[in-house]
């Protein structure tokens, strides 16, 4: 067994490189037929002029996100911020195109050290603010610290959203669909306005520019999906029946999506919209779905009653060469938090998390097709992936209360301030 104390760690604060010029090709080799099979347009705004260094922040559905964005900036050069997970076995290709090592959802200062590096180079910085693929075809939640970077950064802040990748590759159902799809590349933000602007004020216009909706993007341009597997899986994200509202008892066959506690059926049509087979349809937008779902959460932690606790395998990446199983664990995520403890080669090993510290968590369906769903949790030395091992859970609704649970004590502490802001928080 690996010794988990002497064994080396993935290098946070390695700077990165200058992508190698022989390099470039390659990555221009991998990301161009991508675009072309997907017919994707690239839309530019206000970008006449623009040159490297800036900051581009780039939404995140699918792998294609990576690809796009590369032809987008061609032919210049790019630093992207990469999870460790993507450096996996591949550390060395992935420094040499210039890619950044992340532990995703921590306080990296080594990160903002790294990305002033980049600019320094006069290189294109590229950021997925949002940390992980979106669930459902909608934006996610946005670090606070964000606008503080952009400040920090001093640069043009230009914007890629994408728009059809969820379509293409739910996160729910990975593989293509072949969907036509198009970007939206736009300078949000110039260097001269950075100092006229307070990073609330960044972070307004950042947000805004974020806000998409891949299925309603579907629906608008008529873009059907004909595979008859098309809601395989989307019962990972709608995990909560709205007819009889029981949890943990949905599943998705073809193209249908299956309450098994009730037995109400939904059709998914081509066009990405549900349908009751009987009886009334309660959400024919998927995104409106997952968001009553959020809603169920945040009740149970305004009454103080969410909890969740299980017996999960906890796989280690301390590095890039390869995962330590680390063996059984009780997980316990409550309204203190997250909290693992196991025993690994006779010693203990825990991690806790308190809701403050996290305003989002990453989590994996069926993770590298073998091992299940997973929540994976970071500290600057370690990344923990976490797999329940009973059958009535949810790792999406994990993940919603770990948000929600997030804005809930953000707000408590606002309405504590003194009595001339109490009102602000009663409306």
């Amino acid at each position: 067994m690996p010794d988990l104390e002497t064994i080396k760690r993935f290098d946070l604060n390695r700077a990165p490189r200058k992508q190698l010029p022989l390099l470039m090709p390659l990555i221009w080799l991998m990301s161009f037929p991508g675009y072309w099979s997907h017919k994707a347009k690239i839309i530019k705004t206000d970008m006449e002029g623009i040159k490297p260094p800036y900051l581009l922040l780039c939404n995140h559905n699918a792998f294609l996100d990576f690809k796009i964005a590369s032809v987008a900036v061609f032919p210049h050069r790019t630093n992207n911020v990469v999870a460790i997970d993507g450096f996996l076995k591949r550390e060395w290709l992935l420094r040499a195109v210039g890619c950044i090592g992340k532990r995703k959802f921590t306080n990296d200062v080594s990160l903002i050290r790294n990305l002033m590096k980049v600019i320094k180079n006069k290189n294109i910085a590229v950021v997925y603010p949002e940390a992980r693929y979106s669930l459902c075809g909608t934006n996610a939640i946005l670090p606070g610290s964000l606008g503080k970077l952009v400040k920090l950064l001093g640069v043009d802040v230009v914007t890629l959203i994408t728009k059809g990748h969820h379509i293409d590759s739910p996160f729910w159902h990975l593989g293509s669909r072949g969907v036509q799809t198009e970007a939206h590349m736009t300078r949000l933000i110039s260097k001269e306005e950075l100092g006229k602007l307070t990073a609330e004020e960044i972070n307004g216009k950042i947000e805004r520019a974020f806000f998409y909706d891949d299925f309603a993007w579907q629906k608008q341009n008529g873009v059907r999906i004909i595979n008859e597997d098309r809601a395989e899986g989307l019962h990972k994200v709608l995990y909560q029946c709205p007819h009889c509202k029981a949890e943990y008892q949905m599943d998705s066959k073809g193209s249908e999506l299956i309450c098994k506690a009730c037995g109400k059926v939904w059709e998914m049509s081509e066009l990405g919209e549900l349908k009751a087979k009987d009886g009334e349809t309660e959400f024919t937008h998927i995104p409106d779905w997952y968001e009553w779902e959020r809603e169920q959460v945040r009740a149970e932690i305004e009454e103080g009653r969410y909890c969740f606790s299980d017996k999960v395998i906890v796989q280690s990446l301390p590095n890039t060469k390869g995962y330590i199983e680390l063996g059984l664990a009780e997980f316990v995520h409550n309204m203190d938090g997250f909290t693992v403890k196991g025993e690994y080669d006779g010693k203990p090993f825990s991690m806790e998390k308190s809701p403050q510290s996290l305003y989002s968590c990453h989590i994996e369906y069926e993770y590298l097709g073998k091992f299940g769903d997973c929540v994976d949790l970071n500290t600057l030395k370690d990344t923990w992936y976490c797999y329940p091992q009973g059958d009535r859970f949810s790792v999406t609704k994990i993940a919603l209360a770990t948000e929600e649970m997030y804005k809930y004590y953000r707000e408590k502490e606002v309405c504590i301030q003194p009595a001339k802001r109490i009102s602000a928080c009663n409306g």
